[in-house]
């Protein structure tokens, strides 16, 4: 057990890896929430943790409710609404959360995850307050919003719009590429607006729209992640970087050299990169892990 408890203490703070951080995060909020839930209703037939988790930690779209629960755009996105909600957005979250950090380091996937979490409660609450097909039934008065969709909306849509023709194969389908992918999940979620779990789509496509915007504005050179956290950062006005013997730099790429290969990826792929241009990525993860 003591083993098992390190393995996962060192996936979760150790390894660098934000993406089983945030795994980790899910899954402990869900079980703090759902085992004493489950318990409660199993001995005294009452649902008042649930009920309480669900008026103080999901969203909603109320407009006078939202000022007195201002927290909830962010604590919605570690919420679940059962135990295959959180199964399935997690399973999609590691595969290709894996991808996103391979090309793009450790670091960028909290601040992704983050904003296509808080993005996806913008739309959810701005088209419950705007859309006739949700004003006229007074839809946000009911509204609840949970789940960590959005922000793993926003993981998939960037990794495949940075990487549009890497193949997985998919059960029952074959290889299929992440474009195409992602344009099934978006079309499906459009459709969906309509349905019974319409905020959760509208969601959706909030994140899906921050994923996509996010990369675009990645292979212009302007990192919005980067530049949020360095707004937090003292930084020094010199910058010594060491060269070796043969007079390559032994620093950090520049973040110009990498957007350039960034850019060559979503419009040729990964294969088309030569070796000094897979070395420079490869450094650039290493640093920023």
């Amino acid at each position: 057990m003591s083993t098992l408890w390190q393995n996962i203490q060192y996936k979760m703070l150790r390894s660098g890896s934000k993406l089983n951080l945030l795994i980790g995060i899910n899954i402990i909020v869900y079980l703090i929430v759902n085992v004493p839930a489950t318990l409660e209703v199993l001995l005294f037939r009452s649902n008042n943790i649930a009920e309480f988790s669900a008026e103080y930690l999901s969203t909603t779209a109320d407009l006078t409710k939202l000022p007195v629960r201002f927290w909830t755009p962010l604590s919605y996105m570690f919420m679940h609404a059962g135990i295959f909600h959180i199964v399935f957005n997690l399973l999609w979250f590691y595969w290709f959360g894996q991808i996103f950090e391979e090309y793009l380091g450790k670091k960028r996937t909290l601040g992704l995850y983050l904003m296509g979490g808080l993005t996806g409660a913008l739309f959810f609450i701005a088209a419950y307050n705007t859309l006739p097909f949700f004003t006229h039934y007074n839809a946000a008065a009911n509204s609840s919003l949970v789940g960590a969709s959005a922000s793993v909306m926003a993981i998939l849509v960037a990794t495949a719009t940075l990487l549009p023709d890497y193949t997985i194969s998919l059960m029952f389908i074959g290889p299929v590429k992440l474009k195409w992918l992602i344009l099934v999940f978006v079309i499906i979620d459009f459709l969906g607006t309509i349905g019974p779990n319409a905020g959760g789509e509208i969601a959706h496509l909030g994140g899906a729209l921050m994923g996509f915007v996010y990369i675009k504005q990645l292979q212009k050179g302007h990192d919005w992640i980067t530049g949020i956290s360095n707004i937090f950062k003292s930084k020094s006005k010199l910058k010594v970087v060491s060269k070796n013997s043969s007079g390559k730099s032994d620093g950090k790429p520049q973040q110009e050299e990498i957007d350039l290969i960034l850019d060559k990826i979503s419009q040729s792929g990964y294969d088309s990169l030569n070796k000094q241009e897979k070395e420079i990525l490869f450094r650039a993860s290493s640093n920023e892990g």
